[in-house]
């Protein structure tokens, strides 16, 4: 159980940022759901998790400006004091070749993707190393373990994440802060429309023949958010339905 626990939560207005933070809160986390854009969204999961009993907090911030962030993690720590469990979820994919793929979608790519996560988790750190407790859960993808036509951007950020997990994981372990990643294969949201017809190509590969439910990551991100998981350390774990294979 995370009761006493506060979790920050990005991109937790929809899709597998919204099921974790949802699942957080189920357990007995406190919660702060960061959004971008949509507001009423956001605001129904607040609603959401005040029915389960928890407190809930939205903050608007584009993950890609760190100014934004040192005002969300500010706002985190004088509402509830501390900050245990960081979720980096917020990610944004562009498409493109090496020929057409231009240097704005590239920037905008990894600016959110791998530069905010690593703005927030430096400014998480101190706090986490302070109390000497945390739970860093970073959502990579399985585009860090295999190829993704035409996702230049996406891939290269994503099999980074994966790898700043390692190394942050071994500075951070002896301060009793378990840094980790998941990396989903393809999930029921609404990234899932950018694949287009590509999409039923892909399920027909999957050996489980059929997507994930964010659901199902949830369940993942509240076991690594746990006690129990405190023997693993900087593992990119693939839930994929057998993708990968």
């Amino acid at each position: 159980m995370l009761k006493g626990k506060v979790a920050l939560v990005t991109g937790a207005s929809r899709g597998i940022g919204k099921a974790i933070a949802l699942k957080l809160a189920e357990h007995g986390a406190d919660v702060v759901i960061n959004y971008v854009s949509s507001t009423s969204a956001a605001e129904e999961v607040k609603a959401e998790i005040t029915k389960l009993g928890r407190k809930a907090l939205t903050f608007q911030a584009d993950i890609a400006e760190r100014s934004a962030l040192e005002k969300m993690v500010d706002f985190t720590v004088e509402n509830f004091g501390k900050v245990d469990i960081l979720v980096n979820n917020a990610g944004i994919v562009r498409y493109g070749t090496i020929t057409d793929m231009s240097q704005n979608d590239w920037n905008d790519v990894v600016n959110t993707n791998l530069t905010g996560m690593f703005n927030l988790c430096q400014l998480v750190a101190p706090h986490m190393i302070k109390q000497n407790y945390g739970k860093i859960i970073n959502i990579s993808s399985l585009a860090s373990v295999m190829n993704l036509p035409a996702s230049y951007g996406y891939t290269a950020t994503k099999a980074g994440v994966a790898a700043f997990t390692r190394v942050l994981s071994a500075e951070l372990i002896a301060n009793n802060i378990n840094v980790n990643a998941i990396a989903p294969g393809i999930i029921i949201t609404d990234m899932l429309d950018s694949l287009g017809d590509a999409a039923e190509y892909y399920k027909s590969q999957i050996p489980a023949k059929r997507f994930c439910d964010p659901e199902e990551v949830a369940e993942l991100a509240y076991f690594l958010s746990q006690d129990v998981s405190r023997y693993i350390v900087g593992q990119n774990i693939v839930i994929d339905g057998g993708l990968a294979l």
